[in-house]
């Protein structure tokens, strides 16, 4: 006895299609193409997710150096300075408390340059 495979199929093509909303032409109507696309887009969502982490890290450095610059400190010696003193502090949190909270991060200016000392 064979299984016929009609529900099952039309499922399966119907998730993909409902995924698919959207799309740029045949890419929203075509089931091969749509499925083709899909399959990209899962590429370029994960790539994506890689991004956006690599340009986050390049903001909070960013605004980091520009608030160390304004109390006489380039980044890297700032950043040196901080390991030296001991403050764990990423580098998100350094970019909040700077753009938050400029007088604290004075304060860690003067920490880091003491430990440069």
């Amino acid at each position: 006895m064979r299984i016929k495979r009609a529900v099952n199929a039309v499922k399966k093509r119907r998730k993909i299609m409902k995924q698919a909303k959207g799309y740029y032409g045949g890419k929203h109507a075509l089931y091969r193409v749509a499925k083709q696309q899909l399959l990209k887009s899962g590429v370029y969502s994960y790539v994506g997710r890689k991004n956006k982490k690599r340009e986050f890290r390049q903001l909070w450095i960013a605004r980091i150096n520009a608030a160390a610059r304004i109390n006489g400190l380039s980044y890297s010696r700032l950043m040196h300075g901080l390991t030296l003193a001991g403050v764990t502090l990423n580098r998100k949190v350094l970019s909040e408390i700077a753009i938050n909270d400029p007088k604290t991060f004075t304060e860690l200016c003067e920490k880091a340059k003491t430990a440069l000392k």
